[in-house]
């Protein structure tokens, strides 16, 4: 996984973090559901490139 993905991933993550808690702070069920859903895409997305680094190491 190359740095500026990790970066990436991992803006993504605190973007949807911050939704999340901003949804929760604000009672805007929507937008905390979306953090939650930007949340799991990101872990998605680093865990898919934790696999690519696996057989690239191979």
């Amino acid at each position: 996984m190359g740095w500026f993905d990790k970066l990436k991933n991992k803006k993504d993550e605190a973007k949807g973090a911050a939704k999340e808690h901003l949804g929760q702070a604000t009672d805007d069920e929507q937008m905390e559901r979306e953090g939650q859903t930007d949340q799991s895409v990101s872990n998605i997305k680093q865990a898919g490139e934790k696999v690519k680094d696996a057989f690239d190491k191979d």
